[in-house]
Formats: structure tokens, C-alpha cells, sequence
């Protein structure tokens, strides 16, 4: 429905896409995509943890952009953001992740979020070594029933209110960064209403109000009266700069 609809690229992200058959799940949804539904564009947004050689053997010629979420390089900053690793472990795979996505022609790409813990933080030394097509750096976005505190007290950790920075420290981040020629900032404005998002009951999300409210499903309204509610605005998108060469093929297309 949705390719028929005019639909050229799909990003599957998660929670964690690897997690789920050890990658394999996911695997043949992008093979899928690229195979049978001949999309022009397939993403993956991992934090590469549990990405194998063996998964690019076989999925990798089926994938477009490679996308690792990493919000900094020193293990303490990522033992309080929650994503502990080693240091020497965490930019190993981060190395070994482009230069599996370099062999095999995918696009490897960088996704840090600004925060309470890393906007001091200079991570240049890692990303110009690591030379990623695109790094987009967003400032962190609460989202309520999400990552406010505002749900299950015993899922304390989805609240992120201890990390969220100002414009100041997110602008100070940025300019941190201001000599890296593929960063591109998206602050909580940019994000807010630019994406279209669609939940497993292939409903689209509408964040406009501060939290993630679904539409119907496109299976019961179709695709066009589903996107009447999900609060796209397609001038935001283009100003975040989502208009760029998106494809293992170079060819420049909306995402």
C-alpha cells in the first residue's frame, strides 16, 4: 500500500532492530523491501552492538544506509547515558561496521543525540576517523509517554528529564563541531514535525503535541486518510535538509 502510495524509501529502527533473531528478522525485512518491493532506499538505525560479519554476507547487498547510533567515545559518558561498552570494544565495532558497510557499498552514517552527559564533549578525533557520509546530531526531545518519567514507575529508564540540554548546550555542542563537513543539527524543532512514523499497527504517528498520538490504521483507511492526521509538515522537512543523495546508487531523493 504504501510503495503503491508513492513511497520510495522505508528506516527501520527500533528499540534495537538486532535484537530480534540476532538480526536476522530484520535482515529479511530489508531483503524484502529492496528485493521484492523494489524500494529505492532502505536504512537501518542500530547502536551496532550485536551487528556480525555474517549478517552483511547476507543482507548487505540488500541495504542502501547503515546508520549507528553513538552519542560519545569515552565509557563512563556511556555507562550514564546507558549504552556501556568498553572503549576500545564500542569504537572496534563502530570500525568494523564501515568498513563492512564500505565493502559491500552501503552507506554508513552516524546518529548522536545531544545530552545532559556529552555536550561538552568533542568527539571530532572519532568521527573524522570514522568519516561517516552524514552525522546527524539531535538535541535530546522528551516525548511524553515515552521518555518522560510520565509511565510505568518500573521502567525508570525511559525517563530521560535529567538529560535534556538547553539550546545554549546544544548550539554549544554544534559549535564544538563546526569544522565537520557532513555534521547535520537537528534540534527539537526540526524533529518534531519532519518525520513520518509508522508503528507496527501501521499507524502513523502524529508528535505535533509533544507525544506520539496514532492515527488509524492505513489498513483500515488507507494510506491517504491516514496521512491527514499524522502531522507531517513537508516545509520542516526540507528545511532539516531530509532532500539528499539517500541511496547506495547516489541518486538524490526525499527522505
Amino acid at each position: 500500500m504504501l510503495v503503491n502510495a508513492g513511497m520510495k524509501k522505508i528506516n527501520f529502527s527500533g528499540g534495537e532492530p538486532f535484537i530480534v533473531e540476532r538480526g536476522r528478522y530484520v535482515g529479511e525485512l530489508v531483503r524484502f523491501c529492496k528485493q521484492e518491493l523494489g524500494m529505492e532506499s532502505v536504512t537501518l538505525v542500530s547502536n551496532g552492538s550485536l551487528i556480525k560479519e555474517k549478517w552483511f554476507e547476507e543482507y548487505g547487498s540488500f541495504l542502501d544506509i547503515m546508520a549507528i547510533s553513538c552519542d560519545s567515545s569515552e565509557p563512563e559518558t556511556l555507562k550514564t547515558i546507558g549504552r556501556y561498552a568498553k572503549r576500545t570494544e564500542h569504537l572496534r565495532q563502530l570500525q568494523l561496521i564501515h568498513d563492512k558497510c564500505a565493502e559491500y557499498s552501503i552507506k554508513f552514517k552516524i546518529n548522536t543525540v545531544v545530552c545532559s552527559a556529552n555536550w561538552e564533549e568533542d568527539l571530532s578525533e572519532m568521527i573524522e576517523t570514522l568519516n561517516p557520509v552524514r552525522w546527524k546530531v539531535f538535541q535530546c526531545l522528551l516525548i511524553e509517554g515515552e521518555n518522560c518519567g510520565d509511565i510505568d514507575p518500573a521502567k525508570k529508564m525511559r525517563d530521560a528529564t535529567d538529560q535534556v540540554v538547553t539550546k545554549e548546550q546544544f548550539n554549544y555542542f554544534l559549535d564544538t563541531h563546526k569544522h565537520i563537513t557532513c555534521l547535520v543539527p537537528e534540534s527539537n524543532e526540526a524533529m518534531r514535525n519532519s518525520y513520518l512514523i509508522l508503528d507496527e499497527y501501521m499507524r502513523f504517528l502524529n508528535n505535533t503535541r509533544g507525544r506520539k498520538e496514532p492515527t488509524k490504521s492505513i489498513l483500515d483507511i488507507g494510506v491517504e486518510g491516514a496521512m491527514k492526521g499524522s502531522g507531517f509538515d513537508h516545509r520542516e522537512f526540507i528545511k532539516r535538509g531530509g532532500k539528499y543523495e539517500w541511496s547506495r546508487k547516489g541518486t538524490e531523493l526525499d527522505w
